[in-house]
């Protein structure tokens, strides 16, 4: 996999997360009070996610399997950022958040496989 492969989905979700930032603070949250107000910011999901790139990529354990399963991350965060936009609600966001944790599993999971088992 070539470094650019591996960062493009890193530099997408980056983008997000300062494109969110930016929309908050111009006052585009909802008004609502029902904990769909809450503002959008990198949570921890996004913190593994960057760990586990940064570990990987020097290791050169990422693989095109770890590539797809990140890509399936970052579109699930802009699903959930669509969601948090639209203020439509707190559990669509929530359905969001779970898949895109799920995602983040699977590709630790993946990863300590590669690493333990010398994949």
């Amino acid at each position: 996999m070539t470094v650019q492969m591996v960062l493009l989905p890193v530099f997408v979700l980056v983008a997000l997360t300062l494109g969110m930032m930016f929309w908050n603070g111009r006052g585009g949250r909802t008004g609502r009070n029902d904990g769909a107000d809450a503002p959008y910011a990198a949570s921890p999901l996004d913190v593994l996610f960057y760990a586990l790139i940064a570990l990987g990529l020097p290791l050169r354990k990422i693989d095109l399997a770890l590539v797809c399963l990140s890509w399936v991350f970052v579109v699930i965060r802009f699903l959930e950022a669509g969601v948090f936009a639209s203020a439509v609600g707190g559990k669509g966001r929530s359905q969001a958040y779970l898949a895109s944790a799920l995602v983040l599993l699977a590709m630790w999971f993946y990863f300590a496989l590669r690493m333990l088992l010398l994949l």
